[in-house]
């Protein structure tokens, strides 16, 4: 039974899939969530459960002609400075909190939020637990590559890590990008300082070796100036090294996207230049963009959790609920569990 005051799901829709969007997370909040879920239902049969403070939903709900956005009140909200686990065990009805367990409840196939990563992962953790054979949940980030597509994992969720983690990092990457992105035998690479087996510290020398044996489809040493070449489709390493990674590439992305600006304005020539080059220079942002790819999934509990940016607008929100629907449809939970099942189970060191 639905608690007092949410709004029942339309009575047919036992068909149709579910999806909880955290309303109140991210730097913009409802404005920005709710516009994102208008635009994901257009191109859809889903319905998106909007958690959050129904004072501040509901009037931006009344510019939508749907009824495949429905309100789920909740009466708190995790901020970005809150303590994760601490705020998920005292913020029971936060809208974080409450989006996690409609998903345990079966009321939602999914969720999706901008807010607190750390809170994110201890409420999935928390409230719909690990997939059996997992030891540690990962978050896996787009890379941009000359060709196809590309994934660090894990960018954050663990920064001490045994050498168990980081293969089946690679089994949940692996199975992500075939079951999801349709990416036909996705190659693996471990993330190092050289390309022999014998490189890098005694966690590599190790995990090399058991991927060696895994089964996957692994292709070596990834060192890092190979990293957007795309020797990989799945590139494996700790929290601590790709969270590094990660916050590097952005550093100098921007970098050298204010250099070419600075450069294309410093004359009338070199302005004329930048006005020619213009739509490539908008294809190259593209690519680049985050907002592009919306959000990714929490590799590893018992259900389709999706972690947006936290300064998401509403297109990548759309995307983000888009990625949440693609896993629940290719039954990525299901996948990535026979995949830990077939590396057999919490594998020994």
């Amino acid at each position: 039974m639905l608690p007092p005051g949410r709004q029942p799901i339309r009575k047919d829709d036992g068909k149709l899939m579910k999806i909880a969007l955290d309303a109140m997370g991210g730097d913009f909040g409802p404005t920005v969530t709710v516009a994102g879920a208008a635009a994901f239902v257009q191109g859809t049969d889903a319905v998106v459960l909007l958690v959050g403070d129904p004072d501040q939903i509901e009037p931006l709900l009344r510019q939508y002609n749907t009824d495949r956005l429905v309100l789920v009140p909740a009466t708190e909200i995790i901020g970005m400075e809150d303590h994760p686990v601490r705020a998920v065990r005292q913020k029971r009805d936060s809208s974080l909190v409450v989006a996690a367990r409609l998903v345990k409840e079966g009321e939602a196939q999914a969720f999706v939020s901008a807010g607190n990563t750390g809170a994110m992962m201890a409420a999935a953790l928390l409230t719909m637990g690990r997939i059996p054979g997992i030891e540690r949940p990962a978050i896996p980030c787009p890379i941009p590559v000359h060709a196809g597509e590309a994934i660090l994992l894990d960018v954050g969720a663990n920064v001490d890590c045994r050498p168990s983690h980081l293969v089946q990092f690679a089994a949940m990457g692996q199975a992500y990008l075939e079951k999801v992105r349709g990416i036909k035998e996705p190659t693996v690479g471990l993330l190092n300082i050289g390309s022999e087996a014998s490189k890098g510290n005694e966690l590599t020398v190790k995990v090399y070796q058991l991927l060696e044996q895994s089964g996957l489809n692994f292709v070596g040493n990834v060192e890092g100036r190979e990293l957007f070449a795309g020797r990989a489709n799945v590139v494996v390493c700790d929290g601590f090294v790709g969270n590094v990674v990660l916050k590097v590439a952005e550093g100098l992305g921007m970098m050298v996207l204010d250099t070419i600006k600075e450069e294309l304005t410093a004359s009338k020539l070199a302005l004329l230049g930048g006005m020619l080059a213009r739509p490539a220079l908008h294809r190259v942002k593209q690519r680049l963009d985050y907002t592009e790819y919306g959000g990714s999934p929490l590799l590893g509990v018992d259900g389709v959790s999706i972690v947006s940016h936290g300064s998401s607008n509403a297109t990548a929100i759309q995307n983000a609920l888009k990625v949440a629907e693609d896993a629940v449809r290719a039954e990525l939970t299901d996948s990535i569990a026979s995949m830990a099942a077939r590396l057999g189970g919490e594998n020994s060191d």
